[in-house]
């Protein structure tokens, strides 16, 4: 009998989708509770059933390729529905004081930072992050975090911040295409994010904002903006990035201005304050938006 979904083996696929995560094949094992080498077993065995590679093995850890990035973010859709579901069956007690729900890029970037910060004030506050790139299917969280204007939803929104775009690369990018102006990057490689979840500004629309048609260069499209960000960093082609987001990446040198232009944000980042948030979750949120 024929099966109905054409699948690998599941054990390497919880594995792949771990060491994805944690672009760390020890971290993966830590959370699964088994060897670095019964990790390393599982992917090579998912990779010999798929016929590509899916990580580039380095000396100082591990780096999803283009098969591999795509096969994550489907994994993470797949299991984010999986944990909604089990979720609202899942007859369980509160176990945290607030809910918040961001995306992959809003939680590692700007969110996760911010919740250490505040833990340092108050402590005796527990905080779980739902964190998702797919259009919430349940409204089990207190607070979420949104990029665009606010809907007609009976909801109470408090704007985080309204940042510039600025394009992003490699100093090493930078010399290898000869990106002196803005019109270099016309025809250099470009990333391209887009997600269900975030309507992010393209590449066109930034540059139709400075009076410039659309690119011609080489295109790498990808729907997970943290994965975005990698690919820039490995050089694969130049990246939009919102300053109040990837400010540390620019900090530390990671990723630089590729060109002086940049354009502000079309629209915030909002904090939405959902009808069951709790007296701690509002204390939350106060402290969000004075912090940002």
């Amino acid at each position: 009998m024929p099966r109905p979904y054409d699948l690998s083996s599941i054990t390497a696929l919880v594995c792949f989708e771990a060491a994805a995560r944690h672009l760390s094949f020890k971290q993966a094992a830590g959370e699964m509770n088994v060897t670095p080498a019964a990790i390393s077993h599982q992917i090579k065995a998912l990779e010999s059933d798929l016929g590509c590679p899916l990580f580039i093995r380095r000396s100082k850890g591990v780096e999803l390729t283009e098969k591999g990035a795509f096969l994550f973010v489907a994994l993470q859709r797949g299991f984010e529905a999986i944990s909604d579901v089990i979720g609202e069956i899942r007859d369980r007690p509160e176990a945290v004081d607030v809910t918040i729900r961001a995306t992959t890029a809003v939680s590692s970037l700007w969110l996760t930072p911010k919740i250490s910060a505040f833990w340092k004030f108050h402590p005796a506050v527990t905080i779980a992050q739902i964190v998702s790139d797919v259009p919430a299917q349940a409204n089990r969280c207190d607070l979420s975090i949104h990029y665009g204007n606010p809907e007609d939803d009976h909801c109470e929104y408090r704007k985080l911040f309204q940042d510039r775009i600025v394009a992003l690369g490699t100093p090493r990018f930078m010399a290898e295409h000869g990106i002196s102006s803005i019109k270099d990057l016309l025809r250099a490689p470009l990333i391209h994010s887009s997600s269900e979840e975030t309507n992010w500004t393209s590449w066109s629309d930034w540059f139709q904002s400075l009076g410039l048609p659309a690119p011609k260069g080489r295109g790498f499209h990808v729907n997970n903006y943290t994965i975005a960000l990698q690919s820039a960093q490995d050089d694969i082609g130049a990246v939009l990035g919102w300053d109040g987001l990837v400010g540390n990446l620019m900090q530390d040198g990671s990723l630089i201005p590729l060109v002086p232009e940049s354009i502000a944000s079309p629209v915030a980042f909002h904090l939405k304050i959902h009808p069951r948030a709790s007296a701690q979750a509002r204390l939350f949120a106060d402290w969000l938006v004075k912090s940002a």
